[in-house]
């Protein structure tokens, strides 16, 4: 990884651990209590999918992992985060029975490890989304499932006011939640240069996924994407 990459990803990992006391509850009002609905929505999705081994990666203080295992009892799932302190959040709450400190970009499984990954809000803070989309292939079974929760910004009328809100509002909010306005202004940045809709498609393609779908969420504040894991050139699915 180049110096600037690194550099970068060690200013995020510090910004994650100066929060992750308040991460939940910032987030929960943040979202106006929106971010039960987008996980639980994710939660019916892999339920769909039945895996037996399922890695949450940048799983952060586990929120999604414990909506994921209440849905999916009968699920091994393992959790994965380069922030140590985010870690130990999780591990505060039970939430999770296996967590393994990682880098994204080069994660310490054999191949084909999983049946399914998922990553919610925690794509768009790593240097590379290809470099890390291609590690995830590595590490799922040929024919698993992909599935990637993170924030975009809505079409429409209140688009304009959505980024008022983004760029305005939310880090002083955040500030006062968590004392570390810096990372909601990052927050705000870091969503509006992410890949969306079929951009996101098309990296997810362009990382050897193949039958990629997105599905718009609370209008478009977030998407869902799905994948498989296979060799061959994924087919774009518009969203939806």
């Amino acid at each position: 990884m180049a110096e600037g990459a690194l550099e970068e990803a060690a200013a995020v990992q510090g910004m994650f651990s100066r929060i992750a006391g308040r991460y939940d509850l910032a987030n929960a009002l943040l979202s106006g209590g929106m971010d039960w609905f987008w996980r639980r929505r994710a939660a019916r999705v892999v339920r769909g999918w039945g895996p037996a081994r399922l890695l949450d990666l940048a799983t952060g203080s586990g929120v999604l992992a414990g909506t994921l295992q209440r849905w999916n009892p009968g699920t091994v799932i393992v959790g994965a985060d380069f922030c140590l302190p985010m870690l130990r959040q999780a591990q505060k709450t039970g939430r999770l029975k296996q967590m393994v400190v990682a880098d994204a970009m080069s994660l310490p499984f054999a191949d084909g490890s999983f049946d399914a990954v998922t990553v919610a809000f925690g794509l768009r803070n790593m240097p590379s989304y290809r470099g890390a989309l291609r590690e995830v292939r590595r590490v799922l079974q040929p024919g698993g499932h992909l599935l990637v929760l993170d924030f975009s910004v809505p079409e429409g009328w209140w688009r304009g006011a959505y980024r008022v809100y983004l760029h305005r509002c939310l880090p002083k909010i955040a500030a006062a939640l968590s004392g570390e306005r810096n990372a909601y202004e990052y927050l705000a940045e870091s969503i509006e240069s992410f890949p969306r809709g079929e951009g996101m498609l098309r990296l997810l393609a362009g990382a050897g996924f193949a039958a990629g779908k997105a599905e718009r969420l609370s209008g478009g504040i977030v998407s869902l994407y799905t994948a498989e894991s296979a060799g061959r050139t994924a087919a774009v699915i518009p969203s939806r």
